[in-house]
This record gives C-alpha cells, sequence and structure tokens, in this order.
C-alpha cells in the first residue's frame, strides 16, 4: 500500500519503540491496526456500493456485450459449446435416449468388426511376407547358401 519494506518497518518500529517506550506501545499497534481495519472496511463497502450501482446501470451487460463484438469468434464458440453441452442431456427412456443407446452399441460393433479386420488383414500380410521369403529363400542357388 506505502511500499514500505521490511528494513522500513523495522526502523520505523525501532524508532517508535525508543518515542513512545515499550509501555504504551502495544497499545499504540492495536490503536493503528483497529484504524487500519476499519479503513480496509470502508474502502471494501465503497468497491461494493461502487459495483452494485454499476451492475443496476447495466454497466456488466454492456461489457459483456462489448467483449462479445470485439471476439465474436470467441462469443459464438461460447454458442456452441453451450449446445453442446445441451446434447448430451436427454432422458434415457426416452426416444432419443433409445436411439442414443441403440448408436453406441452399433458403434461398438462397427469398431469391434473393423479391429478385427485390421488384424486379420496384418496376419495375411504377414503370412504373405514368409511365403515369400521362403521362395526366396528356396530359388536361391546352392552357391548363395554357402556364401551365408
Amino acid at each position: 500500500m506505502f511500499d514500505l519494506g521490511w528494513t522500513e518497518m523495522l526502523v520505523i518500529g525501532i524508532v517508535a519503540l525508543i518515542v513512545i517506550g515499550p509501555k504504551d506501545l502495544p497499545v499504540l499497534f492495536r490503536t493503528i491496526g483497529q484504524f487500519v481495519g476499519k479503513a480496509k472496511g470502508m474502502a471494501r463497502e465503497f468497491s461494493r456500493a461502487m459495483n452494485d450501482a454499476a451492475d443496476d446501470a447495466g454497466v456488466k451487460d454492456m461489457a459483456k456485450g462489448l467483449k462479445a463484438a470485439t471476439n465474436p469468434v470467441n462469443s459464438a464458440m461460447d454458442g456452441v459449446k453451450n449446445a453442446a453441452a445441451d446434447l448430451g442431456k436427454f432422458d434415457p427412456d426416452s426416444e432419443t435416449g433409445k436411439l442414443s443407446a441403440e448408436r453406441a452399441e452399433q458403434t461398438r460393433k462397427i469398431q469391434a468388426a473393423t479391429a478385427r479386420a485390421a488384424a486379420d488383414r496384418k496376419m495375411r500380410e504377414a503370412q504373405e511376407a514368409q511365403e515369400k521369403a521362403a521362395a526366396l529363400e528356396a530359388a536361391a542357388t546352392p552357391e548363395q547358401k554357402s556364401d551365408t
């Protein structure tokens, strides 16, 4: 607040101890603490009153509108995010819920079939590669086999 460091506060404390005396120093610090507390409370109350007045005047809505006008992409994305969040909220017993469950089951079946087909293709490619390697080894001349 007043940009006082520890060294400055230490010097002030030592001077206060010498000038005021050790007997009255706690009373002074308590009085200063109460004053600072009251000042902070008044500042907080003033700030709250100003914010309430700004809310009553519609400043928050105007600021939100200005923010949306300066960055229309983000405001459009907020709308899309809100709409997407609402998409997942439906009753499981409704027709939409039943259709969603049915589609999820079909998706799972399609993923399983795709994974199975990919594994079969990899096995077939590995088998073809082994057959090709065996054919190349069989086609190699006896001289080439003895060299290796």
